[in-house]
């Protein structure tokens, strides 16, 4: 009996230990680096992702019209694809930003079969200077040209933890 209850305990510590944790939502604490971003405008949710495992989960805001994909400039649409981290900006207009490798191929050939410009200059970014105090409330409605946007206190989180070429996945 003593070596069923044994065994019983190791089987069960070996499970818990194999099950992921669950990403845990913007916090105290220091984050880690991100190998991997995936943002899912759907679900309005942005995760920080190392070796698969999620690190961290926001809530953000995106461009006035999200559920379609981004076409050209000016349509306020965040597009969808793969893409990367290809710079840090910590003089933006927006409180830091991550621009994003957009337009891709993809959307550069869409655009021109279109005869419309691709658009550009979308990023990760948190909000407008001067706007810390909305804080959290800035998600009740998307508002962005495209981007998407968290509080200034997420966003300070996100510089820290994911460098220029990191992997952004934006899903439907």
């Amino acid at each position: 009996m003593l070596t069923a209850l044994v065994s019983s305990a190791f089987a069960l510590s070996i499970a818990l230990h194999a099950t992921p944790a669950p990403a845990r939502s913007a916090g105290p604490g220091p984050v880690g680096i991100a190998d991997s971003v995936v943002i899912e405008k759907r679900a309005h949710r942005l995760t920080l992702f190392h070796m698969g495992r999620p690190l961290r989960t926001y809530l953000v805001a995106l461009g006035a019209d999200p559920a379609k994909d981004k076409v050209s400039a000016g349509d306020r649409r965040t597009p969808e694809g793969l893409f990367s981290i290809e710079a840090r900006n910590p003089f933006s207009q927006f409180h830091l930003s991550l621009r994003i490798s957009y337009p891709d191929v993809r959307h550069r050939t869409i655009a021109q079969q279109l005869g419309v410009s691709p658009g550009g200059d979308i990023m990760i970014h948190g909000l407008p200077n001067g706007r810390r105090r909305v804080g959290k409330f800035h998600r009740t409605k998307d508002w962005t040209n495209g981007c998407i946007a968290l509080t200034d206190e997420e966003m300070e989180e996100i510089w820290s933890a994911v460098p220029v070429g990191t992997p952004v996945e934006i899903k439907a």
